[in-house]
């Protein structure tokens, strides 16, 4: 079996976790690859499940010995990575690897994946769009909201490296071209 990936970037705020956890919940053969992070836990996030919580010096440690397939530090003091052996978990129960990944993230693994990787960039309609959708998630101090948003400007420069651009204006319209480009993969 062909050791395949779906790799999904965007910016923060975009609908990304949206469209995957929905494409997961269609296709028990999909499975998320867990990241690692070296930021605190946000609201009811267990370790283990939406990432694997390491402190800097674990992930400094593990970075040392070559534990990660791909490792971006997106904000300062913020690592966020794939470990090496999340992968071999997923294909050795047979499944096809979804990513959630930040953007530099997404480029990184379609370098290393190659054809073996299919690498979709979702995008808010405009960054204004983006800015109420953080808001609304009320997951953010305003000033974390701004710097995510200048960070979004920035992101969306690497869309043209993405094998498909995903626009997600109206929800409905953006889940059933995920699907489409699923089936396709």
């Amino acid at each position: 079996m062909k050791r395949k990936v779906i790799i999904f970037s965007a910016p923060s705020g975009s609908g990304k976790s949206t469209v995957v956890n929905h494409l997961l919940s269609k296709c028990p053969d999909l499975e998320l690859s867990i990241s690692a992070t070296s930021r605190p836990p946000r609201g009811t996030e267990k370790d283990g499940v939406e990432y694997y919580f390491l402190t800097n010096e674990e992930f400094e440690r593990r970075i040392a010995n070559d534990e990660f397939v791909e490792y971006e530090q997106v904000y300062k003091g913020r690592y966020y990575g794939t470990l090496k052996a999340e992968l071999e978990r997923i294909w050795g129960a047979g499944h096809i690897i979804a990513f959630d990944v930040d953007v530099k993230g997404g480029v990184n693994l379609k370098k290393i994946f190659g054809d073996d990787a299919l690498s979709v960039f979702i995008q808010a309609p405009s960054v204004e769009v983006l800015r109420e959708r953080l808001i609304k998630r009320g997951t953010d101090t305003p000033q974390a909201i701004e710097e995510r948003v200048a960070k979004a400007r920035e992101e969306m420069a690497y869309a043209p490296q993405f094998d498909y651009v995903l626009v997600n204006d109206n929800l409905d319209e953006c889940l059933k071209e995920a699907e489409g480009l699923l089936d396709q993969y």
